[in-house]
């Protein structure tokens, strides 16, 4: 007797609100992009009003597309492709509202604050403590909805799009939660708990991997459902999606350090970033490889499908970003590129070509079955789709050039290598301003693309009815139990058991003494090859034990986690023992007085940091530019640290005594009449404002609890120190013929800017150890 068999009605009310909210907060995402590229060439666009600078709005257009745009793109497919996978409703309508809605507030939110100036100064992590906790919470809220549908899923196996997810879930949480890891000193501020090195290599362990987990691995799982029922067709190799699933998350988390080099990070974790990196070769290239070539027998489609020609370019993009990705972490190419607009073309190439495209076609393809009425315009997607293409060959176009002529200008010199062929920075900058104009013109197409995109969804919903999926399932079909496989069948079994075994030999081979690493090296020689002859010899055991592991959600998502967190582990924790204050060599920083700390507080306030680097690197022309390399030890007391990722204008790691505190008040005041064809805003705001001396308090205690040796001051003792310090600077500002009065906020900002480059000597640890003797 055949079982009885029920309709079961997918809850795609869900996908519908994200589906909306991507394509309103895409809209807001970009335009405020092409406002604050417009900016880099109009500086009359900011208006002389605090809450339009440029410092100010570059963080809200880079939140507002990664965690808004691509956020609500990512939820929206996730959920959609999740229950049809699983063959189960979401798990609680309730979590999916809260969901929806608690993440459009934390939108709203950051789009309040970060204009106002409230941010913690570290890039895509700069939203403020109590947003910080809430998109904590949120996410919670969304990793119970998703694991709790799994739960009761009537289709036994995972599908590979749900790897993808479930190892987005697991790392973003734990990436997001380490990076913000702050102490409040106030309602709405608060220091971070790295400093100096640490809060670097953190934040570029957050910041990469925020790109790998967020705007990547889930667009991946979107990619491998999507693009199979757009093509009609299945996934190419299921085995080489097994291969691009674990390497992808294992490498990927090693390579942040990339974007640290030639810094003063130490050289082992410069060579551990740049050798994962470019490892990330094989599994990129596999999946993309994958995704494209899904599309066998189908490609005769695009001529005419808007949504297969999103999907295949999307793959293509990815492809050619994670060419450039590992291309840019080689030392001698990183040196030509980084700070420079060669990393802007290249992050908005995935942006715009990966994530952008891929949503467009994903939209396009729910449109109709969410509302159960034909596109209004398949013309208008087809319009779209080349005004965006050409948006983004514009785009790239103009950075690749401005970067490359940038890099090389900076580094060019004469007099076999004594002496800088261009000194003055804005040499360089006046050299870039057409290929900047031509970004705003790319940037503007792109935009109208999306825009077109916005006017044919209004089309296709006017009259339209919203309707939810359906699928057939049996009665008597029940979620697979979660005790298919235990601790023992989930780590005791040759995969497992090989991969550590391998990963563990491999740290020797890199991080030990002479000895310990040529037994490492033999080791992970001898362990790849023992893994191969197993394989060779008992490969349908690997795959029988695979199968099972996919039956059972919880032992793979453990699995998931070890493999993400090894490498951040392995990377943070020794360089959080070792350098501290008591280890650093050669130099050590000073802590700021009290009103150059406030200084500081203003300098991170305005986003001078999305302009201004503070890391003086490595490199003769640096050395040439700047002044000394800079030290480990000079910034072990910066939370957050402001070594920066892009220089618009020049480097302030040693700025402090270089000019009067005259040139600085004029420079804030009107750049362009201390440098003649600057681009920097002005800022009159910080010559009205106090300085809020009151908050200092609070902020030298939350200083000392993370060790920067400050003394026990009252408030009396640090208002004295403060007023002592501000007249001080008043009085010669008055001597230049410059009247401000002490308690203005360009006053503290001054005193920060005089005090960077200041360090002490100190003896190296040997030679403290002989001296002790």
């Amino acid at each position: 007797m055949s079982a009885k068999k029920t309709t079961l009605e997918f809850n795609d009310q869900i996908v519908r609100q994200f589906v909306l909210a991507t394509i309103l907060w895409g809209v807001v995402g970009m335009l405020v992009g092409v406002i604050v590229a417009t900016q880099l060439n109009f500086w009359q666009l900011n208006f002389g009003i605090s809450w339009l600078s440029f410092g100010r709005l570059r963080p809200l257009h880079t939140n507002a597309v990664i965690f808004a745009f691509v956020g609500n793109m990512m939820f929206a497919g996730v959920y959609y492709s999740t229950q049809r996978l699983v063959k189960a409703r979401l798990a609680s309508d309730f979590l999916s509202q809260l969901h929806f809605w608690g993440w459009q507030a934390i939108i709203v939110s950051a789009a309040i604050t970060l204009p106002l100036g409230l941010t913690r100064g570290k890039e895509y992590a700069e939203l403020i403590w109590p947003i910080n906790i809430a998109v904590a919470l949120i996410w919670v809220v969304f990793a119970v909805n998703f694991f709790w549908t799994l739960a009761r899923r009537r289709e036994p196996s995972l599908y590979v799009a749900i790897w993808f997810y479930i190892a987005t879930i697991v790392t973003v949480a734990m990436l997001y939660i380490v990076n913000h890891l702050s102490i409040p000193t106030s309602l709405l501020h608060s220091y971070p708990v790295f400093g100096g090195v640490q809060d670097a290599l953190v934040q570029w362990w957050y910041g990469h991997n925020a790109v790998a987990f967020f705007l990547t691995t889930p667009i991946l799982g979107i990619m491998y459902y999507f693009i199979p029922k757009a093509a009609e067709r299945p996934v190419y190799s299921y085995r080489l999606s097994v291969v691009h699933f674990w390497s992808l998350v294992f490498v990927y988390i090693w390579a942040g350090p990339h974007h640290l080099l030639n810094t003063a990070l130490p050289d082992w974790l410069q060579t551990l970033g740049m050798t994962f990196s470019l490892m990330l070769w094989a599994p990129s290239w596999g999946g993309m490889l994958n995704g494209l070539l899904t599309l066998r027998g189908a490609w005769h489609k695009l001529r005419t499908d808007p949504v297969l020609k999103f999907m295949a370019a999307a793959v293509t993009f990815y492809g050619m970003a994670t060419f450039e990705g590992p291309l840019l972490s080689i030392k001698s190419v990183n040196a030509l590129g980084h700070y420079t607009d060669w990393i802007i073309g290249h992050v908005h190439g995935g942006a715009l070509g990966w994530n952008g495209f891929m949503a467009a076609g994903m939209i396009y393809w729910l449109l109709p079955r969410l509302w159960n009425k034909p596109l209004y315009s398949a013309s208008l997607a087809n319009l779209h789709f080349w005004i965006g293409t050409v948006g983004i060959l514009l785009y790239m176009a103009a950075m690749w050039t401005s970067g490359i002529t940038q890099g090389v200008m900076l580094s060019a010199t004469t007099d076999n290598g004594t002496v800088l062929a261009y000194p003055n920075f804005l040499d360089t900058l006046n050299t870039i301003r057409p290929l900047m104009l031509m970004r705003v013109v790319g940037g503007a197409l792109y935009l109208t693309g999306f825009i077109l995109l916005a006017y044919n969804m209004w089309q296709t919903l006017r009259g339209a009815q919203p309707v939810n999926g359906t699928v057939e399932v049996f009665d008597d079909e029940a979620a697979p139990g979660e005790s298919r496989m235990g601790v023992l069948g989930t780590f005791l079994n040759p995969p497992v058991l090989f991969s550590v075994l391998g990963c563990g030999f491999a740290c020797a081979w890199m991080f030990g003494g002479s000895v310990i690493s040529m037994a490492g090296l033999v080791g992970t020689l001898v362990c790849g090859i023992l893994a191969y002859a197993h394989w060779e010899s008992r490969g349908q055991a690997w795959a029988g034990w695979y199968d099972r592991l996919l039956v059972n959600s919880a032992p793979f998502t453990i699995l998931t986690f070890i493999a993400v967190a090894a490498g951040g582990l392995i990377q943070i924790i020794p360089l959080a023992i070792a350098h501290r204050a008591s280890n650093v060599e050669d130099r050590r920083q000073v802590p700021y007085t009290p009103l150059e700390l406030a200084g500081r507080d203003i300098y991170v306030r305005e986003g001078c940091y999305v302009c201004h680097s503070q890391m003086i690197r490595t490199l003769v022309p640096d050395v040439l530019r700047y002044g000394e390399y800079s030290r480990l030890g000079e910034s072990i007391y910066d939370h957050p640290y402001q070594w920066g990722s892009r220089r618009t204008g020049p480097d302030l790691a040693r700025v402090g005594g270089k000019y009067p505190n005259v040139w600085h008040l004029r420079h804030m005041e009107d750049p362009r009449s201390i440098s003649v064809g600057s681009n920097m805003p002005p800022y009159p705001w910080l010559l009205k404002n106090d300085t809020q001396v009151a908050a200092l308090p609070s902020k030298l205690s939350v200083q000392r609890t993370l060790g920067v040796p400050y003394p026990n001051w009252t408030p009396e003792q640090i208002t004295a120190r403060v007023n002592e310090q501000a007249k001080a600077i008043s009085a010669d500002l008055k001597a230049a013929g410059a009247y401000v009065a002490p308690e203005k906020e360009i006053v503290a900002l001054i005193a920060y800017l005089q005090r960077l480059g200041k360090s002490e000597s100190i003896a190296a640890p040997a030679a403290m150890a002989k001296a002790g003797q």
